[in-house]
């Protein structure tokens, strides 16, 4: 071992104690998979017949991902350290672009949009590890920055945009505006931690509204689905066929559901009920009480990464769980407020519950980047 190296693992040791990964988190995440893999069983075995002939289709290759997942979760949570961390930041911020940058040449098409790369049997989706990238890239140069250059304009927000341009840029181009909106949110939420000044904000609002008024004009789908959005039953066998039988489930459940597995939707009223609308078939089946246990284990798991944050041992680290959280609870959000039309349907799936091996193994490692934070904390002299 190197001198240096010598040097910096015993800094780190003098920073940071460690404490165990935080149990409350793990535990609601935990449920909240265990809670998924009901709700993907109930909701696509329906539909997993009628594919594949097999009911169980769905929800077993669900579980063989969660094994996996929660494999790296562990994993990730015992060994990665908050140095490492920040090593390899800057590695995970270029190699989210040039994944990105594959998408439009040799990117895969599902249900009219390429967004995928096909990796053999493994299918990616860029925009995903964009998000995990941004994070830890605006986490590291808020850091670098410090709290008097990223109260000016020159960096809190310009600065701020140069590093969001080629991740936002690329996703933008894969008409992708939910991932794109999402990412904005994220990093408007990381700006606002690290130090950005409250007035700025008007101006990035400017700016944001201008994109979306471009890409209204220039993109008549996206206009498409906003008409959609105010009165579904415009187009009641097309475009608004999804958003009026997710109402209708919803609706269906009442106080207390119609009964576990006997929704009436899932049978081939809502197209492919285990992806972005999970949730309505749950609220069908369990009602408003079985949706209130989700949104409260969301809002739990949405705490304690707050928590977790102000516990961190560094801004750095700090940011990255504040980042990731907020990804997650934009993600939660938009789901729900798709499934209950009170956004426009933007193809956001629900987070440990919706369809998506790739997607819940990635979920999983942010999880386990939080609780390897979770285990340390300043050590503090008497």
């Amino acid at each position: 071992m190197s001198e240096k190296n010598a040097k910096n693992r015993i800094n780190e040791r003098n920073l940071y104690g460690k404490v165990g990964i935080d149990i409350h988190l793990f535990v609601i995440v935990v449920l909240l998979l265990l809670l998924g893999l009901i709700a993907m069983y109930t909701s696509s075995y329906a539909s997993a017949y009628y594919k594949y002939g097999n009911s169980y289709h769905y929800v077993i290759s669900q579980f063989a991902y969660s094994v996996v997942g929660l494999g790296a979760m562990l994993g990730i949570s015992r060994f990665l350290s908050i140095r490492f961390l920040k090593k390899i930041t800057p590695l995970a911020y270029v190699a989210s672009i040039v994944l990105l940058m594959l998408v439009p040449f040799i990117g895969v098409v599902r249900n009219g949009a390429k967004r995928w790369l096909q990796v053999g049997p493994i299918t990616i989706q860029p925009s995903e590890i964009g998000k995990i990238a941004l994070v830890l890239m605006m986490s590291l140069v808020i850091v670098n920055f410090g709290p008097k250059k990223m109260v000016t304009l020159k960096f809190g927000v310009i600065g701020m945009g140069i590093v969001m341009l080629p991740i936002v840029g690329l996703v933008l181009i894969e008409k992708h505006l939910s991932a794109t909106i999402i990412l904005c949110l994220i990093a408007a939420v990381l700006m606002y931690v690290g130090g950005t000044k409250p007035r700025y904000f008007l101006i990035v609002a400017g700016a944001g509204a201008a994109l979306v008024g471009i890409v209204l004009l220039v993109a008549p789908y996206t206009m498409s689905r906003v008409q959609i959005w105010f009165d579904p039953w415009k187009d009641s066998l097309g475009k608004g066929y999804q958003t009026i039988q997710s109402l209708l489930a919803i609706g269906s459940g009442g106080i207390f559901g119609v009964g576990l597995g006997q929704s009436r939707q899932k049978h081939m009223y809502i197209p492919e009920p285990q992806n972005d609308f999970i949730f309505s078939i749950w609220c069908e089946e369990l009602g408003f009480v079985g949706a209130l246990i989700v949104i409260l284990l969301f809002a739990l798991l949405i705490w304690r990464g707050i928590v977790i944050a102000m516990r961190a041992p560094d801004k750095f680290s700090g940011l990255v769980v504040i980042g990731l959280i907020a990804k997650l609870a934009w993600q939660v959000i938009f789901n729900i407020g798709v499934v209950t039309n009170t956004v426009p349907n933007t193809g956001i799936s629900l987070p440990f519950f919706s369809y998506g091996g790739t997607a819940l193994i990635l979920q999983l490692c942010e999880m386990g980047i939080i609780l390897a934070i979770s285990k340390y904390s300043v050590i503090t002299k008497e």
